[in-house]
């Protein structure tokens, strides 16, 4: 058995915001509406979110052996969350201007892992992020990290919804674990779902990957709807940077998810006449690898 108090300090240490454990249950009501919204075709073309459902709302079929899971994030927030100039038309997610967080939460996690092995040696863990079927926002909702806005983000009291989620799946107990977040949420406020400029949020606190900018610009293929990229040519925060709680939340203190460059100095012209080398040079670190140069290009609009 493992203290909280030594999980939460420890992942504190490593550089994480928030931190918080729960049984390794299954996650029947979250489940359900996940498969609701599946049956809508709201995902689209991203086929791989109806694969693995079970496991995606169950820890212990994930991994065997599982007892707890231990869910982190932390804040990437800088100035370029805050929104760009008016008319700006080479707009980029401020998450994907950092070292691609894969990468940096996967080695933060395996450094919380061996943390807790000073505690516990025998235990065994599966560290996550993004990067298997494990209901992340709903693990940290149960974890009592935040809540799932209007906009389907998770959405903490301290540091808004511009957070980046981990988890450690481990064969151990905890001798205590956090319950879901109580007294605190979005209220009336519908600023997230007015800001979106396709209608892409809906009023159950879901997302039509149809009509969201993020998902065409990166993953969508073969996308046949006609919606307005609005100026973003990679991701898109404009549900976000309106969000109250992101407005006043203090910007990252991690410097690992610092910009790598100053996205504001790229014009539509810049992006277009850009090598592949100099896009290697400048963003090879970074997710924007991810959808590769061309799709990026395909995105500018002049």
């Amino acid at each position: 058995m493992i203290e909280r108090n030594i999980i939460i300090n420890a992942a504190r240490e490593v550089g994480f915001d928030l931190v918080g454990v729960v049984a390794a249950q299954p996650l029947d009501a979250e489940r359900k509406g996940f498969n609701e919204w599946l049956l809508r075709g709201c995902h689209s073309t991203l086929e791989y979110l109806e694969r693995n459902v079970d496991k995606r709302f169950d820890a212990g079929l994930l991994v065997e052996g599982a007892r707890s899971v231990v869910v982190c994030a932390v804040s990437y927030l800088s100035p370029y969350s805050r929104g760009y100039a008016e008319g700006c038309s080479t707009k980029i997610a401020s998450y994907a201007l950092a070292r691609d967080y894969h990468l940096t939460i996967k080695d933060m996690l395996r450094a919380l892992a061996e943390r807790l092995r000073e505690h516990s040696k025998d235990m065994r863990f599966r560290a996550f992020t993004d990067s298997a079927p494990l209901a992340e926002k709903s693990h940290a909702v149960r974890a009592g990290l935040g809540w799932i806005g209007r906009n389907s983000l998770l959405v903490t009291p301290e540091y808004g919804s511009m957070l980046l989620l981990g988890e450690l799946v481990i064969d151990d107990v905890v001798d205590e674990y956090d319950r879901p977040m109580e007294g605190v949420g979005c209220g009336a406020c519908r600023r997230c779902i007015e800001a979106c400029p396709n209608g892409a949020i809906m009023e159950n606190r879901s997302v039509d990957t149809r009509r969201c900018i993020s998902c065409r610009t990166i993953e969508r293929e073969g996308a046949n709807e006609a919606i307005t990229l609005d100026g973003w040519i990679f991701g898109c925060d404009a549900c976000q940077t309106v969000c109250p709680y992101n407005r006043r939340a203090p910007l990252h203190a991690n410097p690992l998810f610092d910009p790598l460059f100053d996205p504001t100095v790229l014009d539509a012209r810049a992006w277009l006449d850009m090598s592949d080398e100099e896009f290697s040079a400048m963003a090879g670190a970074t997710p924007m690898t991810r959808a590769g140069l061309a799709r990026i290009k395909s995105n500018v609009d002049l």
